[in-house]
């Protein structure tokens, strides 16, 4: 007996050895096989890239995984211990694994087993770190032990709160949400320390199963989550019995943070930012690096020069008539339904779809579309408006038979079924409306940084991603002729040089025959001074100037302010024929209005990394006094402007002086209407395809542009100074309001004269009304005779002064 007792001890202890090395052998390959968990320690999620207006607004985000990275200490208690009572309540005890859950899961799982009910686990959060940082979602009992074996290890290596700081900043809560910090924001558009009990709750609730706890499509269920937290959190201590039944009687009320731009308006700017971090840092740095971004971006001016520039738009679409409805629904059972199917421009929140219920001779039945909410549920609310007859007279037919017909009833435009655009009026009626064909780009910059404040790139964003401002290459017609008239003025040329506004053939070569310029009104003037040709935009005298001076030299400066990179040297592109964007024209100009300096345009001060260290910024002047630390009697810091000077300063005042007659006696009149002293050019391409104005103040320059996307005709009079110059006015008017009325500063050294605008010459005692105190370089005055460039003998006999005279004051002729 004895014996048979001593067999079996000793077959036991040989078993157990067997079994003990066998364990042993397989958790020292399983060992051997772990990654290493010390990399956790150089961790660095990817987290999402920010841009932030220059007040500090957040303007978008961008990331693969949402994420905000938030220390454990900034993570406020009641968050941990919802986390807690959700997920591991005994992380604070045990070493890695849980063996009572273990226990509890096992005893669990063998009561449900052929119930078809999901197995239940018993992972820690340590366990839940060791398989989403290092370990692969399989399910197989290797990886489980693996998990066990990491999480072991994971706690002899790091701290409680270091292991909570980093599964709270990856786990995934859905909508693409990574982290505690962006949960917060994406679900309730709240800070953590913002959160209230039921808030926090749900988001505990999540990590087990976002999609199954989506608290729209599943609302019932997350509620139920949610309120199961709040019990755990009673049970743990976290939070009194009167807390809990609060939280969980309250709605589960979510506000989804925007993806796109949270600035309205600013969608096209935004677009920019992207594009430039793109390019200048990689896409994995803008989608997962976590970059904070200070943008240029003025959020007033940005909202001006959306208005400023829609508001044109549809003022001349509407012109054009009407083209027709957006699409057709059906009014026979619920409009309404069929309606909220259609998604409207949602960047144009004045404007409503509405569906055509009836159109009767004076007025028509609209129905509006009914809200829809997060979840795609219809508001069984309908509302209903009426459209007059006297809203209609402008809707001629732009197309079709029906081209250019009078409205005499609103069923001359409107038919049941129609789908169209409204906006409410003050009255509470409804005025019609459509997305203009046309369309345009508007651009505001600092002259002296370069820094772009407001960019308009088009009507809507929504409807159209392509950016007129920075990618639509046009021609900018007389609104490159400043830089010719610079040109000319930086070698020698004064603003009372003459030239002669006359007929001229120019052999083109190549077979192209001979081009005869033209003056916007096909007449001539004779001779004109430079200040004169500018003001009315004379096209012959222009080409006369580059002519005289050569074409290269206009080419070479042409490329010396960004406007073009290789502009080719024939007559015709001085006139504007060459394409450019409106980007190019408003840094060229910016260059003028500052005296001359170069600056590079840029939509971003300031790039930050992850930890707060500056990797770039836009302005590189230099100032080492800057940045010391105490003031001791020294006197203030000087900034070095080492900037390229493109242009002397007395040349860029003398254009400025010029182009303020642009708007004082010139081709834009409207401008005047700003009430402060505006410099700028208009501009107009042939057959008045493109229209444009450029324009500044001593300390902002606005460029605008209108057009075709498709290049046609906009019709006769369609001229920058009928379209662009109004929208420029209107944007002015708002962001120079607060402004004092500030004259251009004159460069030290530079003359100014009183002489006969319409002549050139030096005022006599006689003139009146036509003085002007015109700006001279040291060493030049005003001709006492004329030397007419572009005079030839077979024009006749020399011109004489009174003649001139008579030629100088005659007419309005130029491109405008």
């Amino acid at each position: 007996m004895w014996r048979f007792f001593g067999f079996l001890f000793a077959a036991g202890s040989v078993l157990f050895i067997v079994v003990a090395f066998a364990v042993y052998i397989f958790l020292n390959s399983m060992m051997a096989g772990l990654p290493d968990f010390t990399a956790l320690r150089n961790y660095e999620p990817p987290v999402m890239t920010r841009i932030h207006a220059a007040d500090g607004q957040l303007m978008a985000e961008y990331a693969n995984q949402r994420r905000l990275f938030l220390p454990i200490q900034a993570i406020p208690d009641r968050v941990k211990q919802a986390f807690l009572s959700a997920e591991d309540k005994n992380f604070y005890e045990h070493a890695g694994l849980d063996f009572m859950g273990i226990a509890r899961a096992v005893v669990t799982n063998v009561r449900n087993y052929g119930s078809n009910r999901r197995p239940v686990g018993a992972s820690t959060i340590t366990q839940q770190v060791a398989k989403n940082f290092l370990l692969s979602s399989e399910q197989s009992y290797e990886r489980k032990i693996k998990e066990a074996l990491l999480s072991m290890r994971i706690e002899q290596a790091f701290s409680k709160d270091e292991i909570l700081e980093l599964y709270l900043n990856e786990i995934f809560f859905g909508i693409g949400a990574y982290g505690i910090g962006s949960a917060a924001l994406h679900y309730f558009d709240k800070s953590v320390h913002e959160l209230n009990l039921a808030e926090i709750a749900y988001l505990a609730a999540l990590p087990k199963a976002p999609n199954n706890y989506h608290p729209i499509r599943h609302t019932e269920k997350a509620i139920e989550r949610r309120n199961w937290v709040i019990d755990q959190m009673v049970n743990n201590g976290y939070a009194t019995v009167e807390e809990a039944n609060q939280a969980k009687s309250s709605d589960l009320q979510v506000k989804f943070r925007p993806r796109g731009a949270h600035i309205f308006a600013a969608d096209y700017f935004a677009e920019e930012v992207r594009r430039w971090i793109d390019e200048e840092f990689g896409t994995e740095k803008l989608y997962n690096g976590g970059l904070s971004v200070r943008t240029t971006l003025d959020v007033d001016l940005q909202l001006e020069a959306r208005k400023a520039l829609n508001h044109g738009l549809v003022s001349f679409d509407r012109t054009r008539g009407w083209r027709g409805p957006v699409t057709t629904a059906s009014v026979a059972d619920d409009w309404g339904t069929a309606l909220s199917k259609i998604e409207p421009l949602s960047d144009v929140p004045e404007w409503t779809l509405a569906v055509v219920l009836s159109a009767e001779k004076n007025e028509a039945t609209v129905g509006l579309r009914p809200e829809v909410d997060a979840a795609g549920a219809v508001s069984d609310a309908r509302e209903t408006g009426t459209i007059s007859l006297k809203d209609l007279k402008w809707a001629k037919w732009a197309e079709g038979d029906r081209k250019g017909k009078a409205v005499g009833a609103t069923s001359d435009v409107l038919t049941p079924g129609d789908v169209v655009y409204v906006e409410k009026k003050e009255d509470g009626s409804l005025s019609l409306q459509q997305p203009p064909e046309i369309s345009g780009a508007l651009i505001a910059m600092d002259p002296y940084t370069g820094r772009v404040l407001a960019i308009a790139g088009g009507f809507s964003y929504d409807q159209s991603q392509f950016d007129r401002a920075t990618q639509a290459y046009r021609q900018p017609g007389s609104s490159f002729k400043p830089f010719v008239y610079a040109t000319a003025l930086d070698n020698g040329y004064t603003p009372s040089s003459v030239v002669m506004d006359a007929p001229i053939e120019i052999q083109q070569g190549g077979g192209n025959g001979v081009w005869r310029p033209q003056n916007y009104g096909g007449k001539f003037y004779g001779p004109s001074t430079l200040r004169l040709g500018i003001e009315l935009s004379r096209n012959v005298m222009t080409v006369r100037l580059a002519q005289d001076m050569g074409m290269p030299l206009v080419a070479e400066y042409a490329k010396r302010f960004g406007i073009y990179d290789n502009l080719m040297p024939v007559l015709s592109m001085s006139l504007g024929a060459g394409e450019t964007t409106v980007m190019r024209m408003v840094t060229a100009y910016s260059m003028l209005a500052n005296g001359g300096r170069r600056i590079t345009p840029t939509f971003v001060d300031r790039v930050q990394d992850r930890y707060g260290k500056t990797i770039y910024k836009h302005d590189q002047r230099i100032c080492d006094a800057c940045n010391v630390q105490s003031w001791q009697n020294q006197p203030e810091p000087e900034v070095i402007d080492n900037r390229e000077q493109v242009l002397d300063p007395m040349t860029a005042y003398q254009i400025t002086s010029m182009m303020e007659g642009v708007v004082q006696r010139g081709t834009a009149p409207v401008v005047r209407e700003v009430g402060k002293p505006i410099a700028g050019k208009t501009g107009t391409t042939n057959d008045e395809r493109d229209a444009w104005f450029v324009g500044f103040s001593p300390d902002l320059v606005v460029g605008v542009y209108v057009g075709y996307d498709r290049p046609r005709p906009m019709g006769r009079g369609s001229t920058g100074g009928h379209l662009a110059a109004p929208i420029f006015t209107e944007f002015m008017k708002v962001a120079l309001a607060d402004a004092p009325k500030k004259p251009f500063q004159v460069p030290e050294g530079l003359q100014l004269i009183p002489i006969d605008r319409r002549t050139g010459l030096r005022a006599s005692v006689s003139n009146e009304g036509g003085v002007i105190m015109e700006a001279f370089k040291p060493g030049t005055t005003p001709p006492d005779s004329y030397s007419v460039i572009g005079y030839t003998e077979d024009m006749g006999r020399p011109v004489t002064a009174q003649e001139a005279e008579r030629a100088l004051t005659q007419g309005t002729g130029g491109l405008y």
